[in-house]
């Protein structure tokens, strides 16, 4: 008989909030790598689709979508691109995340830490300006190598957005990692289902994980904030990304929202799920 998957319980809001205050002062001392998802930036007034469901949607009012498309955003970019172009996906992209997303004081916040490394895993520009007062800063971001003859798995951009190359990246004192692609400064985009059939057939041998965040994220734990786990690919991506690092790891959710596959991933991962809202937690992370 087999052994049932374990389950990870969340901490309540009087003691996550505790757990919080401690790991608010081990991120401000660079020991805890903050993973940002599209969660952070519902706490704005954001104008741009803020989860794959809602990027789903979006494509679905440009194009008819079948079935089996609808909802996942993956395989409806995978439709597009099929049935018209990339350049078709790429150009709705661009007009997805056009309006400005302001940061939020959390984004302010880190973006003034000297943190060796922040991770955002959405398409938008909030983070990128946050961190515009500052030029020891760059950004590394995955690229699509799907169909398009790229023989590299990411790109670096300076803090002026400028393209650079490997070397002028070392001297970085905080990399912004976007794994996904972002709207800025060059309309990266990881997006269809071919994008991710490419990076996950060499993920597990870390390949398309930058070298510079593989070595930052040595005896380093994570903090995933407005992030979801409900989709296999989004799992597979925090695994892959937090490989080799310091565990247990920690996350913000909304107790209501978790879904089964996400408490078995906290606990396969040792992710230590915080009951506490996005407002709240950002409160006691800059008070830190």
């Amino acid at each position: 008989m087999n052994a049932p998957i374990p389950v990870q319980d969340f901490l309540q809001p009087a003691e996550a909030e505790n757990v919080l205050a401690d790991l608010a002062r081990q991120l401000r001392g660079g020991k805890i790598i903050p993973y940002l998802g599209p969660g952070l930036a519902q706490l704005t007034e954001a104008a741009v689709p803020l989860t794959p469901e809602a990027l789903a949607e979006f494509f679905a009012t440009k194009v008819a979508l079948p079935r089996r498309a609808k909802g996942d955003v993956w395989a409806a970019a995978q439709y597009i691109e099929g049935q018209r172009h990339r350049s078709s996906v790429t150009n709705m992209m661009n007009e997805a995340f056009a309006p400005k997303v302001e940061p939020t004081p959390l984004h302010n916040y880190l973006a003034s830490l000297p943190l060796p490394l922040v991770i955002d895993t959405w398409y938008d520009g909030a983070a990128r300006l946050a961190f515009a007062k500052r030029s020891d800063w760059g950004e590394i971001q995955g690229i699509t190598r799907a169909g398009i003859g790229e023989s590299f798995w990411y790109r670096f951009y300076d803090a002026a957005g400028v393209e650079v190359d490997k070397q002028a990246a070392e001297s970085w004192k905080t990399i912004l990692y976007k794994p996904h692609g972002a709207v800025t400064p060059a309309k990266n985009f990881l997006i269809s289902d071919a994008d991710y059939v490419e990076v996950l057939t060499e993920i597990d041998i870390q390949s398309p994980i930058p070298e510079a965040i593989a070595n930052i994220r040595t005896e380093r734990s994570f903090l995933f904030i407005g992030c979801r786990f409900h989709d296999q690919m989004l799992r597979t991506y925090a695994r892959q990304i937090s490989k080799r690092s310091a565990s247990p790891h920690f996350a913000l959710v909304d107790p209501e929202k978790l879904s089964l596959n996400e408490r078995r991933f906290f606990a396969t991962e040792n992710i230590v799920p915080l009951a506490l809202p996005l407002q709240r937690a950002s409160e006691i992370l800059m008070a830190g």
